[in-house]
């Protein structure tokens, strides 16, 4: 907590180079290393349900460790060797944590999004050539079982699958109710099925085969993408290691307790919260096996940071946002510090969270691509809203312009490049040719610096800011869409000759999917019916357009690339004019422009509305906007 800013860390790289640290190499080495120091303090807690007197499981840093051998053990047992894969498709869960720690030292552990269609987790599985996966036995209220058993069939390298039973969780008549009503799981695939709870608890504490101290890939993160095979990253015991060690470093001791209600299949959640406990030694919690979206986690969330004495919270834009609808019903005293990333923080809810919850809020920026953590707005020091903060110790960010490929300078608008310790230099993908083009030279290395596709800028303070994508994802409350889902979903349609989807905003998610189209000469369709359609093509939910609009013609270039900023600017304008109507404010958008430091600007023409007026209803929003005199 007491990371203050530039001079903190340049006095931190000072005092020994990275690679003369002395830290452990693996990940077994690091929770043996903790276990250690603290063995009967807390490590692991799950519950499955909200309620703060709702049962829950909780492991010490010893028992974590015994526990984490039994699995690493039984991985072994099932075939796993240094480089064979062990995937899990798991909500949260005490057994996601041990199969993400244990599929680590057997071998390399590969998390994959549950929420994800068959056909793509048969993909991921195939293209990771997993031996094993371990998922959920049939359960009621989930169909994850039944995804996996679909995507097994499609990935026949998969030999085992290791069923974890939420069953062991439940307490009174749910324990009796539950096996008369759990769902058929029919399976095709030949795959041998056994059961986690069993299997792992005959297996020895001792680690049966050596941990070898070698640096080497430990876990594949896929990607997020919707649309073919997400691409799959890889990450080294020295990429997790690093972002342990910050979370030591700069934020956590063994006193402290952490609230983690994000996936453990994101970086956000494993990488970062598990490894910086790893680190430290600090408690952490995973309420339910949906996180945030678990039911009444939202409405128990301050009972919960009393139950457990929380001290620092992960989270993202839209949970602060539902968080805000709820009242601090709880004393949270404990609290100290709160960190959201995954997508930018509109200024208004930064300052109401802070005023509600009386703690401190630090934005933060990482990738699944760079291992994750890239930087910061220091905990101690100055916080720029907004911004990104400054890089962490040992990472260093460049700003490429895109034209040139020459560095930019000073609040120059050009390409976040990364280079620090969690970037697998010239091999952050597992398929080569996605590497290509992927890096920039550094001082020493021909492929140091990572491009992030994040457009941005470094002020003179050394703060990062970010600008928009070169990449064009659309980021639905921290989770990433390519707009190549909705637009190929769209153009399969013969009335379609163009589409182009962007993120328009939102007040609570940041960004929804948007989609514009441009018909066939002649062609006659309604938006309701293209909307239809688009339904049935779109494989997640999340990816689904909120609008859609037919134009009589597409904005494009020169060379006939539809051309999404001036469809950005139609769809802020028709967001911020509808937000501004619905709240009786009378004003207007103008025009939108590009601005070389905020990016997008959304210039209001006021018809007698007061500034305050106009700032209570858009400072909701990400997109910068300022009045124009009248």
């Amino acid at each position: 907590m007491g990371y203050a800013g530039l001079a903190d860390r340049n006095a931190i790289e000072q005092e020994v180079s990275w690679g003369d640290r002395d830290l452990p190499v693996t990940t077994y080495a690091q929770l043996s290393q903790t276990a250690a120091r603290f063995p009967d303090r807390p490590a692991v807690t799950f519950q499955l349900f909200s309620g703060p007197k709702d049962p829950a499981e909780t492991f010490t840093w010893s028992q974590l460790k015994d526990r984490v051998t039994q699995t690493a053990n039984l991985f072994r047992s099932l075939g796993i060797k240094e480089g064979d894969v062990v995937a899990f498709m798991l909500p949260n869960c005490s057994e996601a944590v041990l199969t993400y720690l244990g599929g680590q030292v057997a071998g390399i552990v590969n998390p994959i999004n549950p929420l994800l269609e068959p056909e793509q987790i048969a993909a991921i599985l195939r293209e990771t050539d997993a031996k094993v996966l371990v998922t959920l036995r049939s359960f009621p209220k989930t169909d994850v079982a039944q995804k996996a058993a679909a995507a097994v069939a499609l990935a026949p390298n998969v030999k085992h699958v290791v069923e974890v039973d939420l069953h062991r969780y439940l307490t009174g008549a749910k324990k009796l109710i539950v096996p008369l009503i759990r769902p058929k799981n029919p399976v095709e695939h030949k795959a041998k099925v056994t059961a986690f709870d069993k299997s792992v608890s005959r297996q020895s504490t001792e680690l049966q085969f050596m941990d070898s101290p070698t640096d080497r890939i430990a876990a594949y993160f896929h990607t997020g993408g919707t649309t073919g095979m997400p691409k799959v990253a890889q990450h080294r015991y020295s990429g997790i290691v690093y972002n342990a060690w910050l979370g030591a470093r700069l934020l956590f001791t063994e006193n402290d307790v952490q609230i983690c209600p994000l996936p453990m299949f994101h970086v956000f959640a494993a990488i970062v919260s598990l490894g910086a406990s790893l680190g430290s030694g600090a408690h952490v919690v995973f309420p339910t096996p949906q996180g945030y979206r678990g039911d009444g986690v939202f409405d128990n969330f301050w009972k919960l940071v009393e139950r457990y004495r929380v001290t620092f919270m992960i989270t993202v834009p839209t949970a602060m946002s539902a968080l805000m609808q709820r009242k601090v019903d709880a004393d949270i005293s404990s609290l100290k510090l709160a960190f959201c990333g995954s997508a930018p923080l509109p200024l208004e809810l930064y300052r109401r969270f802070e005023e509600a919850a009386g703690i401190t809020i630090c934005e933060g920026y990482g990738l699944t691509e760079a291992t994750c953590l890239v930087s910061i707005n220091p905990p101690a020091g100055e916080k720029k809203v907004g911004s990104i903060g400054i890089p962490f110790p040992y990472t260093k960010v460049k700003i490429m312009s895109v034209e040139t490929h020459e560095e930019c300078g000073v609040d120059e608008i050009g390409e976040i490049c990364v280079a620090s310790p969690g970037v697998f230099k010239g091999h952050t993908y597992t398929e080569a040719d996605k590497n290509k083009n992927l890096f920039y030279a550094g001082e020493t290395d021909q492929s140091e610096y990572l491009r992030t596709g994040d457009l941005g800028r470094v002020d003179a303070d050394g703060y990062v800011w970010i600008t928009g994508r070169a990449k064009d994802l659309i980021i639905r409350g921290g989770h990433n869409i390519d707009p190549a889902e909705i637009e190929e979903a769209l153009a399969g349609h013969d009335a379609v000759a163009f589409c182009g989807a962007i993120g328009q905003p939102d007040s609570h998610a940041g960004e929804l999917p948007c989609a514009y189209v441009e018909l066939v000469d002649g062609a006659k369709v309604t938006e309701a019916e293209l909307m239809t359609f688009a339904r049935d093509k779109i494989n997640e939910r999340a990816a689904f357009p909120k609008h859609l609009e037919i134009l009589d013609e597409l904005p494009k270039t020169a060379v006939g690339k539809i051309f999404k900023p001036d469809l950005r600017k139609r769809a802020i304008t028709r967001v911020y004019d509808a937000a501004l109507a619905e709240r009786g404010v009378a004003a207007r958008v103008g025009s939108v422009t590009e601005d070389k430091k905020l990016g997008l600007v959304a210039h209001i023409d006021s018809d007698g509305a007061s500034k305050e007026d106009i700032a209570r209803v858009l400072s909701e929003y990400t997109v910068a906007w300022d009045m124009v005199d009248s």
